[in-house]
């Protein structure tokens, strides 16, 4: 029996889709950190913080089923898992230049001597 994918519906504001993506703070800061290259999960959860590791796992799953994601499992002992950014992943870096130049100009305002 072929294997079906369950598409979801997606919402018709271009907006809301890109939110129901990367709308979540672990998926921004997994996108931010696979921009510059391939991780292993222990490196990824190390650069990223205090993220669990079952929070970490379901985050990469649902990126990786939404496109954004690729992982590379090793036939080694231990497994090697790798995650790197498909090319679609790769074109939200735009996205995340805007949110660091925003968020820079934002702390510079609001850090600055009154």
């Amino acid at each position: 029996m072929p294997e079906q994918t369950v598409k979801k519906e997606l919402p018709a504001c271009p907006v809301e889709t890109t939110l129901t993506l990367i709308g979540d703070k672990w998926k921004v800061l997994i996108l931010r950190d696979l921009l510059p290259g391939t991780k292993r999960f222990g490196e990824l959860r190390k650069s990223i913080g205090t993220v669990s590791q079952k929070v970490l796992t379901a985050q990469l799953r649902d990126m990786e089923n939404s496109g954004l994601v690729n992982r590379k499992v090793y036939a080694e002992v231990p497994p090697r898992v790798e995650y790197s950014l498909t090319e679609l992943g790769q074109s939200l870096k735009p996205i995340l230049d805007a949110m660091w130049n925003w968020g820079t100009d934002y702390k510079a305002k609001n850090e600055a001597p009154k």
